[in-house]
C-alpha cells in the first residue's frame, strides 16, 4: 500500500479503524428528520405580493372615494356660502331701495320747508321812516323772530347733511342740465354765455343721486350775436 510522504503510519491505521466501525454500523445509524421550517418557493411569494396588490388598490379606491366625498361636501358648503352672501346682498339692497323710496318725499318736504325758511330769514327789512321809528319795539321783535328762523334754518342743514343731502354748487359756473334747470336769461356781455348767475331754488344731491334739480337763471349773448349779425 502507498504511504504518502509524511503521514504517520499509527494515525493512518486510526483513521482506517474508524472508518471501518462507520462502515459497520451505518444501517444502525438513525435517519436524518425533515425540519421543521417549510421552505418557501416562488409562487407563494407572488401569490402574497398579488393579495398584498389587491389591498393596497382597494384602501387606495377607499381613500380616494372618502376625499370624492369631502370634496363634493366641500363644494356645497362653498355654494351654500356664496348663495348665502348672494341673497343677503339683494336683501340689503332691497331694503336700502325701499328705505331711499320711503325717505326721499320726506326729505323733499324738508327741502321746502327750508326754502321757505331760507326766504323768511333773506327777506330785507322795510325802509327806515318816521312810522319805522315810532315802531321800533315791533322792528325788534322782528329782528328776533328773523333770527329765530336762522336758527332753526341752521338746525335744519345739520339735520340733511346727517341724512347725507347737500347743496349743489351752481352759481357762476356752467350751466349743467344734469343738477339744474333753466327757469330764465339774462344778458349781460360782460359775462360769458351759459353761465349761472342767478339760483333761484337751491338743487341738491342725496349722497350720489340727484335729490332735486336747481331752479336757475343763465346768461346768453343772443342780442349781442343778433347786433352782429344785422
Amino acid at each position: 500500500m502507498w504511504e504518502g510522504p509524511g503521514v504517520d503510519p499509527a494515525a493512518k491505521e486510526a483513521l482506517v479503524d474508524q472508518f471501518r466501525n462507520y462502515l459497520d454500523n451505518v444501517e444502525s445509524l438513525p435517519e436524518p428528520q425533515a425540519t421543521a421550517e417549510p421552505g418557501t418557493d416562488l409562487f407563494s411569494v407572488f401569490v402574497e405580493l398579488a393579495a398584498m396588490r389587491n389591498e393596497v388598490r382597494t384602501e387606495s379606491r377607499l381613500v380616494k372615494d372618502a376625499l370624492d366625498q369631502f370634496r363634493a361636501v366641500f363644494a356645497a358648503l362653498e355654494s351654500s356660502q356664496t348663495l348665502l352672501q348672494q341673497q343677503l346682498q339683494r336683501q340689503q339692497s332691497e331694503a336700502r331701495e325701499r328705505e331711499r323710496a320711503l325717505l326721499r318725499p320726506l326729505l323733499l318736504e324738508l327741502l321746502d320747508l327750508r326754502d321757505r325758511l331760507a326766504a323768511g330769514v333773506e327777506q330785507a327789512p322795510a325802509p327806515a321812516g318816521w312810522l319805522h321809528r315810532l315802531r321800533r319795539r315791533a322792528d325788534t321783535e322782528a329782528d328776533t323772530w328773523r333770527e329765530g328762523i336762522a336758527i332753526t334754518l341752521r338746525r335744519l342743514d345739520r339735520i340733511l347733511a346727517d341724512r347725507r343731502v347737500v347743496p349743489i354748487a351752481v352759481l357762476g359756473r356752467p350751466f349743467d342740465p344734469r343738477i339744474a334747470r333753466v327757469v330764465g336769461t339774462t344778458r349781460d356781455p360782460a359775462r360769458p354765455a351759459a353761465i349761472v348767475v342767478q339760483e333761484l331754488r337751491a338743487g341738491f344731491q342725496w349722497e350720489d343721486e340727484l335729490l332735486r334739480a336747481a331752479e336757475v337763471i343763465v346768461n346768453t349773448t343772443e342780442a349781442k350775436k343778433e347786433e352782429n349779425g344785422e
